[in-house]
């Protein structure tokens, strides 16, 4: 599959748009867009997210299987919004680190969550390759057991 010029769309509950406006734009710092008083559209870095109201919202046990985000091209920008996070007082849901050290997967991240129980991770990889490569390596994610 070849890159194309697209934008990444993602759909997600939330229990009240104030909240999550609050969240989303005042927090991470996206730029809000239409808003119903059962929606809201959301730029993050480019990307569009649609926050829908639902009624089932239930924490998960894990940041596994479901959870969305970005992967930082840049250290600094990853820095930035984890900054961001901080000095806004969002809920930590891992707090930062550095995956496989040392390894060509090394990485640097943290997971939020929102107040809906959607969790959001923001990583930068040391080396770029292994965003979509390094597939010798077989290794997603932390252990699992």
């Amino acid at each position: 599959m070849t890159q194309a010029a697209a934008l990444f769309h993602l759909a997600f509950p939330v229990g009240d748009i104030a909240t999550a406006k609050q969240f989303y734009v005042e927090g991470l710092g996206c730029e809000p867009g239409r808003e119903t008083s059962s929606s809201l559209i959301l730029n993050l870095y480019g990307h569009q997210l649609v926050a829908h109201l639902s009624a089932d919202l239930t924490p998960q046990r894990g940041i596994y299987p479901r959870h969305f985000g970005l992967v930082f091209l840049a250290e600094q920008d990853w820095e930035d919004l984890l900054t961001r996070a901080k000095d806004r007082g969002l809920k930590f849901y891992q707090k930062e680190k550095r995956r496989f050290p040392g390894m060509p997967l090394e990485h640097r991240t943290f997971f939020l969550e929102d107040p809906f129980y959607n969790l959001l991770e923001f990583k930068f990889y040391v080396s770029p390759s292994a965003i979509f490569g390094e597939v010798e390596l077989a290794v997603v994610g932390d252990k699992l057991f």
